[in-house]
């Protein structure tokens, strides 16, 4: 029986906790499958796949490489075709390539774990593959209206159309990163930890949930200010987690064992933060 591999592709990568996930997955559940991270940067994805022999059977990418590998697949879910975006790449055994996105779903099934407080309003820091992840998410939620906020509103042009042909037709609206005090059922940052300024932490103090993108360096300021103030916090973690099962749902056809994958997270975040 042919060994199947699978792995995570983007750079930086060596942070990447999703080998940790699969692997305690794969190991819970009796699979003798591989699954690592490979450094692969911008340009570099279609030489990568175009190399890959038949016992690979799922790719999972995160940056820059989600939206290069739009016109690399044979088909798209709906998801990721409205997103723009893959972070699924699962190779079938007759060669096809098909492109999903399961940080939509994921996303959505990490803040109702933390909470479910109806959401209409929130705020997105930063406007790339995440931030239209995310932002779709909280339309399938039921947000109806959703700030972007970035340094420069061309860069985030194709999140802002993503999420404006949502089928919900949120109101969608831009403004600068700076500013006054932020008002919203929840912002979401994805944005790097550096960005993180005390004025940008301090706009954010009156929103009750916060989700925090990263999982690594952590906690981020904005997720520090979360915590020591008493609102809700929704993690990296739990979003690397709930699209990871996804993920390994879609190339195993088995179902993800969560607890697993989350304990493995947990324990290897915690071996970084001791050392």
């Amino acid at each position: 029986m042919l060994s199947r591999r699978c792995g995570v592709l983007g750079d930086p990568i060596a942070h990447s906790l999703s080998p940790v996930l699969h692997r305690a997955a794969y190991a819970e559940l009796g699979l003798d499958w591989t699954y690592d991270a490979h450094r692969v940067p911008a340009g570099g994805l279609g030489e990568f796949v175009a190399g890959l022999g038949p016992e690979w059977r799922g790719l999972s990418l995160t940056m820059p490489l989600k939206r290069e590998a739009l016109p690399l697949v044979d088909r798209l879910t709906d998801r990721a075709r409205l997103a723009g975006a893959v972070n699924t790449l699962v190779l079938e055994d007759d060669g096809t390539r098909v492109g999903d996105n399961t940080d939509l779903p994921g996303a959505a099934a990490a803040i109702r774990e933390r909470t479910s407080v109806p959401l209409a309003s929130a705020v997105v820091l930063g406007g790339g593959a995440t931030a239209t992840s995310v932002g779709l998410a909280l339309a399938d939620l039921g947000v109806r209206s959703i700030v972007v906020a970035v340094r420069e509103e061309s860069r985030a042009a194709e999140t802002l159309a993503a999420l404006r042909a949502h089928p919900a037709e949120p109101e969608v609206t831009v403004e600068p990163m700076s500013g006054g005090r932020l008002s919203a059922d929840i912002v979401v940052s994805t944005i790097p930890a550096s960005a993180q300024a005390p004025e940008l932490v301090g706009r954010c103090a009156g929103v009750p949930v916060v989700f925090e993108v990263l999982y690594d360096p952590w906690p981020t300021p904005l997720a520090a200010s979360a915590t020591d103030s008493g609102r809700t916090l929704v993690g990296g973690l739990d979003l690397l987690v709930h699209q990871a099962a996804l993920q390994l749902e879609l190339f195993t056809g088995r179902q993800a064992p969560l607890a697993v994958m989350r304990d493995a997270g947990e324990h290897a975040l915690a071996a970084r933060h001791a050392d």
